[in-house]
């Protein structure tokens, strides 16, 4: 995926890599697809900034694979931290305000994973491949899980193999005003941004 932006950030993300923006006062980009042969898919996921610092400077990073810690463990289950902290491995993103657990797990046939999640905090799975149960439940590949907010954690368990996204996060509990791509605090507050993105004051 080739991303280019107006803060002359340019970059073609590989097999396995992230990128991680923060759109912070405005940045205007594009992402096209380059993948030489065969299908590809992503996630795009987007984490809010807390209203005193929607403001801050855009920034953006690409993180290739071979930078995102991935722990082979004996049982056979993957974990690749991509924020946050599993067990005692940092991920390849911190940041603060939100605190954001982002973990991608790959479990065997039979696998079971006991994944802490910080009490308060907001969190889901989404099983991109195969399926997991969760206290009995079964989530079934390409559907999400809302998880309890009350620190219990969560095990994951595959009779036949799956690949799972967990992630968490602090709540801002602050007012959302969100239209297309805009995200602020208050309807006032997206009409600037609209404006300024028309006279070109946003990036």
């Amino acid at each position: 995926m080739r991303h280019r932006d107006s803060g002359n950030n340019e970059g073609l993300l590989g097999p396995g890599g992230v990128q991680w923006m923060t759109a912070g006062r405005g940045i205007i980009h594009s992402e096209m697809p380059e993948q030489e042969d065969g299908l590809m898919h992503g996630f795009q996921l987007w984490i809010n900034l807390p209203a005193a610092r929607k403001m801050i400077p855009a920034a953006y990073r690409d993180i290739p694979a071979a930078e995102i810690p991935l722990l082979q463990e004996a049982d056979g289950v993957a974990v690749k931290v991509i924020a946050g902290q599993y067990r005692a491995q940092a991920g390849a993103i911190r940041q603060p305000d939100t605190e954001p657990l982002y973990l991608d797990l790959q479990l065997p046939a039979g696998g079971t994973r006991d994944i802490d999640i910080a009490a308060g905090h907001n969190a889901f799975v989404y099983v991109y491949h195969g399926s997991v149960s969760i206290e009995g439940v079964s989530v079934p590949q390409q559907r999400m899980a809302i998880l309890g907010n009350n620190g219990d954690g969560v095990r994951l368990h595959s009779d036949n193999g799956a690949s799972v996204l967990v992630l968490s996060g602090q709540p801002l509990r602050e007012p959302i005003a969100q239209y297309g791509p805009f995200v602020m605090n208050t309807r006032a507050e997206l009409e600037q941004a609209f404006a300024d993105y028309q006279q070109g004051r946003l990036a």
